[in-house]
């Protein structure tokens, strides 16, 4: 049982890796799985109970919420009002209403792992605190995650990880990114507006058409990280767009702008340091001496454009296509070049006609416009 599962997460572990490098994310230092950390779980279950803390009743072991003087405090709920959260039931074995699952009993056909208590499984929050333990410490800097995982997830993460260390915190920086919407809705299955990055990138699932990774990335940054991110056409093109005018080129020695890092400063102000960098764009097509520092400053945000790479076939065909059109404008046929013109336009292939230095005859040059 163990096997197949592990089997089945290994594949969605590799599409998210690669997903997540095709928007520019950099790969984690630490990728911990929280089957490889059962026996830091263990421990953890066993001095929260030795610590008064836990208790084990009927084949589980619950941490008891009573025993926190201030449970709720992140998410500003007061125990006596708490219900028991909508992944937990409320049972019979209970102390309280809002105590919650460290360890459950696992049936032969259920995975599972042996334990002071029997063959079971950890519950859905204790796997994060003994993974953040081992890996970060006792208390670390900054834990991130969804609104909707304030109350219970992290509420509860918190409650294991201070009672199990007798620390004052677990993180020194809480951050809560918005939803995901579609056009204004939620994202979800049943609204039946659910699409993966994997699918924007590969399929024509959205808007009938592939969104290369920079786009997506640079649409989810022209939003606050706490506010809804909206998928939206207009969005995306918008991104587009922005990319288009951008030019390409390289930091160099050159350090990021000052406005692009006090925009980051300000509780990761993605939207001002997205504005910032649009100006620093408009002054490096101006002058390309300026090009190193905005270019500094898109790298710092992932999302500096890079010349397009085009394989061997595809660059011939467009250069003869380029050279018929040459031989079209010369025989004064306009409209078919111009035909030639828009139908490499459309496929993203920008021309520019100029003269040769030397003999004045027309020449064009191409590029891949991003």
């Amino acid at each position: 049982m163990n096997d197949a599962i592990r089997a089945v997460t290994e594949k969605t572990e590799t599409q998210f890796l690669e997903d997540a490098r095709a928007l520019g994310s950099l790969e984690p230092d630490v990728q911990p799985r929280a089957t490889d950390n059962i026996a830091q779980m263990i421990e953890i279950i066993e001095t929260l109970i030795a610590k008064g803390h836990a208790y084990a009743a009927e084949g589980e072991v619950l941490f008891d919420t009573r025993s926190m003087a201030d449970y709720g405090q992140l998410s500003k709920r007061n125990l006596d009002e708490q219900q028991a959260g909508a992944r937990v039931a409320v049972d019979a074995h209970k102390k309280n209403p809002g105590d919650f699952v460290l360890w459950k009993l696992s049936s032969d056909e259920e995975p599972g792992w042996e334990s002071p208590w029997g063959r079971g499984r950890p519950g859905w929050h204790i796997e994060c605190s003994a993974m953040s333990q081992r890996y970060l410490g006792e208390t670390f800097d900054i834990h991130g995650g969804g609104l909707d995982l304030i109350f219970p997830h992290h509420e509860n993460e918190i409650a294991q990880s201070r009672c199990a260390h007798g620390t004052d915190v677990m993180a020194n920086v809480w951050m809560h990114n918005g939803f995901l919407q579609v056009e204004g809705r939620k994202m979800s299955k049943s609204e039946g507006n659910f699409v993966t990055i994997y699918e924007l990138l590969h399929t024509e699932t959205f808007g009938g058409r592939k969104w290369p990774g920079e786009v997506l990335r640079l649409a989810m940054l022209m939003t606050h990280y706490r506010e809804p991110i909206d998928f939206s056409m207009k969005r995306l093109e918008e991104a587009e767009r922005l990319l288009a005018k951008w030019p390409v080129g390289k930091p160099g020695d050159a350090a990021p702008d000052a406005s692009v890092l006090n925009a980051l400063a300000d509780d990761l102000n993605t939207v001002a340091a997205v504005q910032a960098l649009h100006a620093l764009a408009s002054a490096a097509n101006a002058d390309p001496a300026a090009l190193p520092v905005f270019a500094a400053s898109a790298a710092l945000l992932g999302v500096l454009p890079k010349e397009a790479e085009v394989d061997g076939a595809v660059a011939s065909a467009v250069d003869a296509l380029v050279a018929m059109r040459l031989e079209m404008l010369k025989a004064k046929n306009f409209a078919e070049a111009d035909k030639i013109h828009d139908d490499l336009a459309a496929k993203g292939i920008q021309l520019k006609d100029g003269k040769d230095a030397a003999t004045g005859e027309r020449v064009t040059t191409w590029d891949v416009k991003r």
